[in-house]
């Protein structure tokens, strides 16, 4: 027989093509069967595996890979969460935390004792085994979109407490196993490390990521860059006694605001994790689990139904007290279960060093990992089956709702004729439109010639604008007019296309004489009455740390007052980042009522602004990485003053090297 193909395989090529097939075959015939993915995937690595049929070894393929999925799987947990909802549910959670801790290893204990009759390094490590757990049907939560509802939240921050505690335990058990002794000093070293560590980690990555992004654009290159910090603060995470799981989910929350959900980064990142990463790590999973010991003697059955049943109970009291505690609904409450009741990396590495210092024996080393393999399948049932029902209820709940009327779903027109902002302009309009907005976005270029080298610009312009919408998730279509002139080709597709809403670049002024905002762009603002946007900004957008919004007395009392405060809503959301609302105090209550009934998940603070000179006091405090957001006033509208007319030149003076926008909201229905 050829040695390539001889059992186990070896070959490279043989062993990826292999898995390759196994990514793409079992989630489909598993859920055939109404098994979840992740299940598949496991039973697929058990079959594979050395306990089934052989044919591959769990090789250093499999060690790096399924390393780098596991971190990459609390990366992705920890990158997607909503940060505003997640500093809302951050005590809970951490309560939580302690609970799903302290109640597994106190039942775990007690167990070991009487069931086991084990002594007190032993119970101890299987107390950290009991209430360690890994968020291994995550990838469940995700794909139903529900990563930022609020027992989910719950669960992704106990895991934090749940790791950490555990790892303590394990660390003094291993302690008090080889030197005889239990130092507490150790646990304080620890603990003043790891306060080392936040801190480090928290200031120089993001410094360094806006500082990386600013000077390269390149999807891919950024993509490098954030998967070698991942790993980079993974093994710093190590180097100080932190698993290195916990390391990666910290990186994770610290870069959230940098990796917008609907940016070609974020795209890049489920991708790969979910094509190849996460699914190696969990054939991984399944190539160490055993099936056979459950055939090698009572003993071992007898341990591995102890040890799953009191893994599984303790999960479940703690999530059931959670529940009566934070008053949440019986699937909030089976989420919980579903994603604390995983066991992988913090366990299997338990077991492992556990048998290696002598503290476990090998029935229970076995009954350890049949509880590993039946905690995953548990988890991951309870999860997909959960979140079918979640999404049931929050769809079922958005359709019956009713309350004040909101606008609709924004059209939008975004006017491209220079290559270096037009993909900076369509990914800000996109930022700025609902997540459940399915309306095309139309990226325009109007010519009044035959100009060669404007031609070429224009339609460049155009496919940039264009793969930008469509990388983020956004259907676009390109429009190429000839027209009288801008203003009339602008016009013209407004009509046409229904729009609600026209993004555009900042004039470039062509002589000391020439206007701030342009002739073009007055002359747009008196033909049509649709929602203008004017934006310049000198940084990525999704680099921006704070919005700062201004707008004048009576806004409003405009038509358009509702749109624009939903664009800003969106835009702050999507981009995680703080809004300043400088108005006056009337108008701050209108727009706290449109937020808190729309459901904007966005950190703001109002300071109140009673006329123009406020404003230019506190215009100072607007920075290089901030975000100004100007709302102005056509002619003749409620909220025009005097004010407006002076607003061009105060802006061209005091902010020419700014990031700034300026909305002229819509007027009398466009």
């Amino acid at each position: 027989m050829n040695p390539i193909f001889s059992l186990p395989f070896h070959q490279p090529v043989v062993i990826f093509t292999l898995v390759l097939l196994l990514i793409l075959a079992a989630p489909v015939l598993f859920r055939r069967l109404k098994i979840p993915d992740v299940v598949g995937l496991i039973i697929a690595g058990v079959a594979v595996g050395p306990y089934g049929f052989n044919l591959l070894e769990r090789d250093a393929s499999f060690q790096i890979f399924g390393q780098v999925g596991i971190l990459y799987l609390m990366f992705l947990a920890a990158v997607e969460i909503d940060m505003y909802h997640f500093k809302q549910n951050l005590k809970q959670g951490l309560l939580f935390g302690v609970m799903t801790f302290l109640i597994p290893s106190a039942l775990g204990m007690v167990a070991a004792r009487f069931a086991f009759g084990a002594g007190l390094t032993t119970c101890l490590l299987l107390a950290s085994m009991y209430s360690s757990h890994t968020l291994i049907s995550y990838p469940v939560v995700s794909r139903f979109g529900l990563q930022n509802g609020k027992s989910p939240i719950l669960a992704v921050s106990a895991t934090i407490v749940a790791v950490l505690l555990a790892l303590i335990t394990l660390a003094s058990v291993v302690k008090l196993q080889t030197t005889g002794v239990f130092d507490v000093m150790d646990i304080l070293e620890l603990l003043l490390y790891t306060a080392g560590y936040a801190l480090a980690v928290g200031f120089l990555f993001p410094w360094l990521t806006r500082f990386v992004f600013r000077k390269i654009s390149d999807p891919v290159a950024q993509y490098i860059f954030i998967l070698a910090l991942v790993l980079f603060g993974s093994l710093l995470a190590q180097l100080i006694g932190l698993e290195s799981i916990l390391g990666a989910f910290y990186v994770g929350l610290v870069l959230n605001r940098l990796i917008p959900g609907r940016s070609s980064l974020m795209h890049h990142i489920k991708f790969v994790g979910n094509a190849i990463f996460i699914p190696y790590f969990l054939i991984g999973v399944g190539m160490l689990i055993n099936v056979h010991v459950i055939f090698s003697g009572w003993k071992v059955a007898w341990v591995a139904v102890n040890m799953i049943l009191v893994a599984l109970v303790s999960k479940w009291i703690a999530a059931w007290l959670a529940q009566k505690a934070f008053r949440l609904t019986p699937t909030d409450r089976r989420m919980m279960f579903g994603l604390t009741s995983g066991k992988a990396a913090a366990t299997i590495a338990a077991t492992m060093l556990g048998y290696q210092y002598g503290i476990i024996n090998e029935d229970i080393m076995n009954g350890a990992v049949l509880m590993i393999l039946a905690c995953c399948l548990v988890a991951s049932v309870a999860t997909e089956r959960t979140s079918i029902q979640m999404r049931l209820e929050l769809t079922a709940a958005e359709m019956e709702s009713t309350g004040v009327e909101r606008p609709k779903f924004a059209r939008q027109i975004v006017a491209v004729a220079n290559p270096i902002t037009a993909e900076g302009l369509m990914r800000l309009a996109v930022f700025m439109r609902s997540p459940k907005n399915i309306e095309p976005v139309t990226a325009l270029f109007v010519r009044n010639s035959d100009d060669p080298r404007s031609l070429r610009a224009g339609r460049y312009s155009l496919r940039t604008a264009a793969q930008a919408a469509q990388e983020m998730g956004v259907t676009a279509v390109e429009e190429e007019r000839f027209d009288l002139n801008v203003v009339s080709g602008l016009t013209n597709m407004i009509k046409q296309t229904h729009a609600t809403d026209v993004v555009i670049g900042f004039h470039r002024k062509a002589n000391i004489v020439d206007s701030f905002f342009g002739q073009m762009t007055d002359t747009l603002l008196r033909e049509t009455m649709k929602m203008v946007v004017m934006s310049r900004c000198f940084i990525p957008i999704s680099t921006v740390r704070r919005i700062v919004v201004v707008a004048g007395a009576k806004s409003q009392y405009e038509t358009g007052f509702h749109g624009w405060v939903a664009r800003i809503g969106n835009l702050a959301q999507q981009l995680a980042c703080k809004v300043i609302f400088l108005v006056s105090a009337e108008t701050s209550r209108y727009i706290e009522d449109i937020i808190s009934t729309d459901g904007y998940g966005i950190r703001r603070i109002y300071q109140e602004m009673t006329e123009w000179e406020d404003f230019i006091l506190l215009s100072g405090d607007v920075g290089p990485e901030d975000l100004l957001v100007v709302i102005g006033a056509r002619r003749g509208s409620v909220s025009y003053s005097a004010e407006q007319e002076e607003m061009p030149e105060f802006l061209s003076k005091n902010f020419s090297a700014h990031n700034l926008m300026v909305i002229y909201p819509e007027q009398f229905n466009g």
